[in-house]
Order: C-alpha cells, then sequence, then structure tokens
C-alpha cells in the first residue's frame, strides 16, 4: 500500500507510483543509508545480539505473512503495526560492532507494508534517530513518551468496529508491562502480540530469593506482571526439611513459563503458542517470546516459525 500524500509537497499520489508527479518527490520506503544517520554523541544505541536477531527474524516473517493475508480481505480498512519499545530503529551489533538495522526499521521493511505503522519510545534522541529513518514514510508516526500513556489511544486505531486490526510487539527491558494492559489488549479480539516475558529479570528480582525475603516493592512489581499472588506458588518447590519445616527451592525455568503461559491465556488471549526462549551465548534464557492471538489460524503460523527456532 502506497503513501496517499506526497511527503515532500503534500499533494495526492498517483495510485500505483511513488514518485509525486508535483514536486518529484520518492515517497518509497526510507532509502537513507544508516551509516549516515546522525546519531548524537549522547545516545546510547542498543547492542543487537544474536538473540535479538532471532527475535527480529521471527517478527518479520509473521509481519508479512500477516499483511499478505489481510491485503485480501476486502473488509479490512486498516492494519496497523505498534512497536511500544520501539528504540532507533539502528543499534550497534555485538558482534562486528557497526551499525545494523534494528526492529523498528526492520518492521517498515516489510512487505506488503502495513497501512500504519506507531512507534513509542520514552528516550527523545533514540526517538529523533528514528525520525529520521521513518521521514519519508507518511504511515509512520514516531511518539515520544512513556508506552503507557501513549499505547491506550494507538489501540483505538485497531477496533472491531472500524474493520481495523492491529499487530503490537511488547519488547521491554524488565517486568514493566502489568498483566492489566494485557488483558485489556485481550479484550478487544483484534490485537495479535509479541511479548517478551523478561525471565531474567523475574529471576534477579525475585525468584532466585526465597519468597519470605522478597521485599514489598519487588513483590508488587511482580504481582503487577504476573496479575495475582498465584506467582508465589508457580515459582516454588516445597520440601521438608529433617526438622519437618519446609524449605523453598525456585521452580524449573520451564514450569514458571508454562504457568505464565496459563496466565496470558487467563488474560483472554484464546490462542497462545509454546514460546521461544531467547538465549545466551551459554544458551542460558534471557527471556522467552509469546505470541498472543485471537485467532486460531495466526498461532498455527507462529507455531510453524516457532519450531524452526526452539
Amino acid at each position: 500500500m502506497l503513501p496517499i500524500v506526497c511527503a515532500g509537497c503534500g499533494e495526492l499520489l498517483d495510485r500505483d507510483s511513488p514518485i509525486c508527479r508535483f514536486c518529484g518527490e520518492d515517497n518509497r520506503i526510507s532509502e537513507t543509508p544508516i551509516d549516515v544517520v546522525e546519531v548524537p554523541a549522547d545516545v546510547d544505541l542498543d547492542r543487537l545480539n544474536p538473540w535479538s536477531q532471532i527475535k527480529h527474524e521471527i517478527i518479520e516473517k509473521y509481519a508479512s505473512a500477516y499483511t499478505r493475508i489481510l491485503r485480501t480481505q476486502r473488509w479490512a480498512q486498516r492494519y496497523v503495526y505498534i512497536d511500544a519499545f520501539a528504540g532507533a530503529g539502528i543499534a550497534l551489533d555485538s558482534e562486528a560492532d557497526v551499525l545494523t538495522e534494528a526492529g523498528a526499521l526492520r518492521a517498515l521493511n516489510v512487505e506488503p507494508p502495513f497501512s500504519e505503522y506507531h512507534f513509542i519510545e520514552l528516550d527523545a534522541g533514540k526517538a529523533g534517530i528514528l525520525h529520521q529513518l521513518a521521514r519519508r514514510r507518511p504511515s509512520a508516526q514516531v511518539h515520544v513518551g512513556d508506552y503507557r500513556d501513549v499505547l491506550p489511544h494507538l489501540l483505538t486505531r485497531c477496533r472491531f468496529e472500524d474493520f481495523a486490526r492491529g499487530l503490537c510487539l511488547l519488547d521491554p527491558y524488565g517486568l514493566s508491562v502489568d498483566y492489566a494492559l494485557l488483558t485489556q489488549i485481550a479484550a478487544m479480539k483484534t490485537v495479535e502480540i509479541f511479548f517478551n516475558f523478561m525471565l531474567v529479570s523475574a529471576n534477579r528480582n525475585v525468584l532466585w530469593r526465597a519468597a519470605h525475603s522478597v521485599s514489598p516493592r519487588r513483590a508488587a512489581m511482580m504481582t503487577r506482571a504476573w496479575g495475582d499472588e498465584s506467582w508465589r506458588e508457580a515459582a516454588y518447590d516445597r520440601q521438608p526439611n529433617l526438622f519437618g519445616a519446609e524449605t523453598q527451592f525456585k521452580a524449573s525455568n520451564d514450569r514458571v513459563i508454562a504457568a505464565y503461559r496459563e496466565r496470558l491465556r487467563d488474560a483472554g488471549f484464546a490462542y497462545v503458542p509454546e514460546p521461544v526462549a531467547m538465549r545466551n551465548s551459554v544458551n542460558a534464557p534471557i527471556y522467552y517470546l509469546f505470541f498472543c492471538s485471537p485467532k486460531a489460524v495466526a498461532a498455527d503460523i507462529v507455531d510453524q516459525i516457532f519450531r524452526r527456532y526452539r
């Protein structure tokens, strides 16, 4: 789907050409080489690790299938891509230490394109870089702010009654996505999500400690992310010791993740395929990439993609 108006002069574009016949502007997706994008010295770019590359590959493969399917549906008025933690659109490759495309820019390169792109980024410097990369795409908007403030409004672009659908990426740095937000998205029945459950953050901040020794602040954080206090049962095994009292042991990662998968179903998502573990160089899981959808066909497609990376 081509942009409707020229990014240069605002005139209507011809249906089948991205070249504006009024000013000559090329309105195709930004062809700005990433190595000439201005990166301010005070912007700390993310590093793209091998597991992040895998995540991006998975999302790209599904996003392309998603737009191909919806493009054939006459009822679909728009299909929206939302990245709640968009970053700069570029990152430093962790191995070669050179600039490389990151998630937001790779999403803009998906073919066929989405009707709209919305990128949320809290860091103004990173948002400025992303704006440079997306400036030739009138259908792409960069929103500077906290996703908690911005995302609820953007979700209204995906309402059932407007014949709209959405694909949302929730890629937090820690346990910052509240379960209440997931239930809100699930209730819409029109938005699918890729969601990174940050197991390493849960382990370090909460689960590696005995339940009785977790601080109230950290326990509250876990409860907000989990949705209730049932994480205390899911995350620990109990065995009697020699003195007749119980000793707690952290449950396996597999058990914690299986329990959280059930929590996503409880939130209202009808289909939640088994997630993919994103592992570091020593094969330790850092986070688990979940996909949640109201549609069986979507879950089947993602499950086939996931199997290649499990």
